[in-house]
C-alpha cells in the first residue's frame, strides 16, 4: 500500500481522531468558539500534553494563551480524516447485523452513503431497509462499478466471508468493513478492518474478572 500523507502519525493517534471529532462536534453544537487544550483534554479524559502530541503529528493548531479555535479544530479535523468528501458504501449480508447497520442514521451524516445491500437468500431479496432494496448478491460486481462504490462491509457467516472479500477485491473495491467472525485475507493495497464484536465482549469479561467484580 502506498504510503499516506501521514504516514508518521502512530495508528493509536489516528484512531483517537475520530474521538476529537466527536466530542469538537459536540462543542460546535453547544456554539462554543474557543477553548483550552486543558479544558479539552479534561472533557476527553486525557492530559493536555498527551492531546497536543496527538495534534501536531498533523500540523500547529490553536494559539498559546487563546487555545483553539473550536469550529476551525473540527473542520480541520474532518479534512484530515477525509470528511470533506463523500463515500459510497454496500452491505453485503442482510442478516440481522446486515439490517441493524443499513438502519444506522450516522454514517449518511459522516458523509458515508449506503447505496445498496446485498443478499443470498431469496426470502430477503426485494424487501426494503430504509431507502435501500435488499438485492441478489450475483448483481453487486456490476453495482460496485456502476456505483462508484470504495466500501463494503460484510456481514455474512464466516464461511462465505472469504469468497466475498475476494469478489469485492476483482471488482475493484477499495475498503472492506468485515463483521463476519472471521479474519479475512486481502491484498496490501486494499484497506481491511476485522470488526470481531465477540471479541470486544471478552475483553469486557476479562475486566470484569480483573477488577472482581465477580469474586
Amino acid at each position: 500500500m502506498k504510503e499516506g500523507k501521514y504516514e508518521h502519525a502512530p495508528m493509536v493517534v489516528i484512531k483517537r481522531l475520530p474521538r476529537y471529532y466527536r466530542y469538537l462536534g459536540e462543542l460546535v453544537e453547544h456554539k462554543v468558539e474557543r477553548i483550552s487544550s486543558q479544558s479539552l483534554a479534561d472533557m476527553m479524559g486525557i492530559s493536555a500534553s498527551q492531546l497536543r502530541q496527538d495534534l501536531n503529528h498533523f500540523g500547529e493548531f490553536g494559539q498559546q494563551g487563546y487555545g483553539y479555535r473550536v469550529e476551525d479544530l473540527y473542520q480541520e479535523i474532518g479534512r484530515i480524516i477525509g470528511l470533506e468528501r463523500e463515500y459510497n458504501m454496500v452491505i453485503v449480508g442482510a442478516g440481522n447485523l446486515g439490517q441493524a447497520l443499513a438502519n444506522y442514521p450516522n454514517f449518511s451524516k459522516r458523509g458515508f452513503t449506503l447505496k445498496g445491500v446485498f443478499d443470498i437468500n431469496p426470502k430477503l431479496i426485494g424487501l426494503r431497509l430504509r431507502d435501500n432494496e435488499i438485492m441478489d448478491i450475483d448483481k453487486l460486481e456490476e453495482f460496485i462499478r456502476t456505483n462508484e462504490v470504495s466500501i463494503v462491509i460484510i456481514t455474512v457467516p464466516k464461511e462465505a466471508a472469504q469468497e466475498v472479500a475476494d469478489r469485492m477485491v476483482r471488482a475493484g473495491i477499495k475498503a472492506i468493513w468485515n463483521f463476519a467472525p472471521v479474519d479475512i485475507n486481502v491484498d496490501p493495497s486494499v484497506i481491511l478492518v476485522n470488526e470481531h464484536l465477540a471479541d470486544r465482549l471478552m475483553v469486557i469479561s476479562f475486566r470484569l474478572q480483573e477488577l472482581g467484580f465477580y469474586d
